[in-house]
């Protein structure tokens, strides 16, 4: 007898297993909007996925995955346009509107706001691990040719035994300059004005360049890409310039 209850019992317990993968499949198998987002992902926003006029939910991932993505053949129509959604700068653009509108058409869960807000938290994470010479920071951040030349500069300044003291007080301003989709990427350049103390020393602890002292106001334009079809959400930094 006590045989038998043991194997009922065995599977009564399977059952429950079972019921219990299945529950946690059903979970794990889909995206709620709600998971952690990447610490790298300075652009990911907590939105939920955005609708359209009609009420039906946009979801990027229905897609065919060889199709390109969905231009509007009124951009220059922006009538239709939330400018909640957009910078308050942004609104005396009409190209710049026209470009984050071609985005938001194939990303609908690109917000220019949210992207603003990371760009701001990019720059100074940025500055300041080439500041530091932290390949590793900057290594998912930036793009194949950017960092290159960042990490040569780094190679370059330890072979020199300086060291470089590069601090952000601020970022003034983050200002979109240009917002475009070239085939399956997306591509926006911002100008950064920050005000920034920066010194060089050598290995002897001699400033050989800069000024402790002194803060200096800089202007920046950096790009920003991503490919929209790519299941990574890291925006890379692309291009850099100054102004």
């Amino acid at each position: 007898m006590s045989g038998g209850f043991q194997f009922y019992d065995i599977i009564i317990f399977a059952l429950i297993a079972v019921f219990i993968i299945l529950r946690l499949r059903s979970v794990l198998g889909r995206r709620t909007g709600n998971e952690r987002p990447n610490e790298r992902d300075f652009f990911n926003n907590s939105r939920s996925r955005r609708e359209d006029t009609s009420g039906e939910v946009i979801n990027i991932n229905q897609r065919e995955k060889n199709a390109e993505p969905e231009i509007d053949d009124n951009k220059k129509d922006l009538s239709n346009l939330n400018l909640q959604d957009y910078p308050s700068e942004v609104n005396k653009s009409d190209d710049i509107r026209s470009g984050l509108k071609l985005i938001s058409n194939a990303d609908p869960d690109f917000s220019a706001k949210e992207f603003q807000k990371g760009a701001r938290e990019a720059f100074t994470m940025i500055v300041d691990a080439y500041s530091e010479g932290d390949t590793p920071t900057l290594r998912p951040l930036l793009g194949d040719d950017v960092y290159d030349q960042f990490a040569s500069a780094i190679s370059e300044r330890i072979e020199s035994k300086h060291s470089l003291i590069d601090t952000v007080i601020s970022v003034d301003e983050a200002s979109f300059v240009k917002a475009e989709m070239v085939n399956t990427r997306a591509r926006i350049t911002v100008r950064f004005v920050s005000k920034q103390i920066s010194v060089t020393r050598d290995s002897e602890d001699n400033i050989v360049e800069g000024d402790e002292d002194k803060v200096l106001t800089i202007i920046d334009i950096w790009t920003f890409s991503r490919n929209i079809r790519s299941s990574n959400p890291n925006w890379l930094l692309v291009e850099t310039s100054s102004e």
